[in-house]
């Protein structure tokens, strides 16, 4: 039987997802010395203060990593990344000076206040070790043929539902890095769906994966990206638009897949005019009904003169098989559906119930900013008024 956790849970600094480089990138490019603030929490009501030791020790063994020439020569073959990220790559250490990890009121608490092109990289693997440090506690016995063994039911599942039509057409991502029941059982998942997914396995968000097993690495941005705007941009009201610019000035028509769902889909699309939809591939869900927000993808190309079926929808909210098979059924051919899954693959072992925790960024440059989900319990603000005020600029409903 095969041991389901390592000594050490961050492998390489390329253990993480693939857009905290790209979007780590734009911001060497273009905000270099903005300061961020970021904050943990935990969704649900479980305890993870007894972790605490053991979350920290990981989190020192992280100062010990450093590219090496190998991964560095990985990341040149990727034409969008520009020889002086690569240099600063080279360079790069995880400072911990600016990270805070305690208990407060007995509940587990991560704190990171510093430049951003600083503090970029921590969160996925600050995630994946709490994820990991509390599941090795939790479920000691889990082995790696377990996992497997449930991959391998979910294949039969899918080939007994699906059609070979449907299986060729059907495009799926890992995306399970940050919230992993392990480092090994992410790695033996990845492996597996490369070798025998009966669709069409397209890549992994996790870059350290995609290099040792020859896989693609997955990713654009994230809400990080469009939330620093809202601090950044020379209004608010305009932050989406500036956040999307600079995007296109930073990948000249690469990484074209949007997130629409940092202040909502029908905020994001007044902003998301003709210019932004020719030069964008496609558009990412992460919140709310999938079905209703493809509906209002599709209108809103076809009211600018664009055939949906040109451009990329890509579903990675709480996805499993059975959701990405009812959704692609539903779409395929008025798009070009694709699905990322994280936990529902990375952590779907039975007798296992994942942890939903998140990191989020609070404030940019000393002022606040907010996410405000199209799913409730996802908004994250540590300033109500600036929510408030959030959702009267956008005339959102709620004020």
């Amino acid at each position: 039987m095969s041991r389901a956790f390592s000594d050490r849970i961050v492998q390489s600094l390329l253990d993480t997802d693939f857009y905290k480089f790209t979007m780590m990138q734009a911001v060497l490019h273009h905000y270099p010395n903005a300061e961020v603030e970021w904050a943990f929490r935990c969704r649900s009501t479980e305890d993870l203060s007894p972790y605490l030791n053991d979350v920290r020790a990981q989190i020192e063994a992280l100062a010990e990593l450093a590219m090496t020439d190998e991964e560095l020569a990985f990341l040149e073959q990727i034409p969008y990344m520009q020889p002086d990220f690569i240099r600063f790559l080279g360079l790069f250490r995880f400072d911990l000076r600016y990270l805070r990890v305690e208990v407060e009121a007995g509940e587990l608490v991560v704190y990171l206040r510093g430049p951003w092109l600083h503090v970029i990289l921590f969160e996925v693997p600050l995630l994946a070790i709490i994820s990991e440090v509390r599941n090795r506690s939790r479920y000691p016995q889990v082995t790696l043929e377990q996992a497997q063994d449930r991959l391998n039911e979910k294949f039969a599942w899918l080939r007994e539902h699906a059609n070979d039509g449907e299986l060729a057409g059907f495009k799926l991502a890992d995306f399970g890095t940050r919230r992993r029941f392990s480092f090994a059982v992410q790695a033996a998942v990845v492996e597996r769906l490369a070798e025998a997914f009966p669709g069409d396995f397209v890549g992994t968000s996790n870059v350290h994966l995609a290099r040792v097993l020859g896989l693609r690495p997955m990713g654009t941005m994230a809400h990080e990206w469009i939330m620093a705007h809202q601090q950044l941009g020379p209004r608010l009201i305009d932050s989406q638009r500036a956040a999307l610019d600079c995007w296109v000035r930073e990948y000249r028509g690469a990484l074209g897949i949007a997130l629409t769902d940092c202040i909502s889909m029908d905020a994001f699309l007044r902003d998301f005019d003709l210019y932004f939809a020719k030069l964008f591939d496609g558009l990412r869900h992460d919140s709310g009904d999938p079905l209703l927000w493809a509906e209002k993808a599709i209108a809103h190309y076809r009211s600018l003169g664009i055939d949906p079926q040109t451009r990329q929808l890509v579903f990675s909210d709480g996805l499993d098989l059975p959701k990405a098979l009812a959704i692609y059924r539903a779409l395929a051919g008025r798009c070009q559906p694709s699905f990322g899954i994280g936990t529902g693959l990375t952590c779907d072992i039975a007798g296992v119930e994942p942890t939903n925790m998140v990191i989020k960024m609070t404030a940019c440059n000393g002022q606040p900013v907010a996410k405000i989900s199209d799913s409730p319990g996802k908004t994250m603000c540590r300033d109500p008024a600036f929510v408030s005020y959030l959702r009267h600029v956008f005339a959102m409903p709620g004020n």
